[in-house]
């Protein structure tokens, strides 16, 4: 009877760790995430040709992320900030459009990133991490530089 017990009491633990698994994967934004232009709507637009989000963790318990798009005219850009899940603002490199973002957390599987342009709030994104944690949705609404409205929709796959 003890063995059975105990063989119970290992099986629970093993699928609450797998469990647990899955959700702290669903809650990590860390990983290599690109954009799924088929599943993405741009407005104003055009949509880039390429994008693709790479974020790791700091060893301050903080991230990096370095987004490197193909936009649909012009230049291949890179842009690069270092941030936390505390709401305040960090400074952007690479992006003329954004010198600021701060991260909020919401809840497990969702986070908000406040962009901002000389310290005036420019774009506002909701982010939305699957329970899978193997894509991503990014709702983006604000202004662009040019002062047109943003209504983005952008699909994540992690790779």
């Amino acid at each position: 009877m003890r063995k059975i017990s105990s063989l119970v009491i290992a099986g629970v633990a093993f699928i609450g760790a797998l469990s647990f698994a899955a959700t702290a994967s669903a809650q990590n934004p860390v990983g290599v995430w690109k954009v799924n232009l088929a599943k993405s709507k741009y407005s104003p637009g055009p949509a880039p040709k390429s994008a693709t989000i790479t974020t790791t963790a700091t060893a301050d318990g903080g991230f990096k992320s370095v987004t490197e798009a193909v936009p649909a005219t012009g230049a291949p850009t890179k842009s690069e900030v270092t941030w936390k899940f505390d709401g305040k603002d960090y400074p952007v490199m690479g992006n003329p459009n954004t010198t600021s973002q701060s991260y909020t957390k919401v809840d497990a599987t969702h986070y908000t990133v406040v962009s901002k342009a000389g310290g005036k709030v420019t774009v506002t994104a909701k982010v939305v991490l699957a329970a899978d944690g193997k894509s991503r949705t990014v709702t983006q609404t604000g202004m662009d530089a040019q002062g047109k409205p943003v209504n983005n929709v952008i699909f994540y796959d992690k790779q």
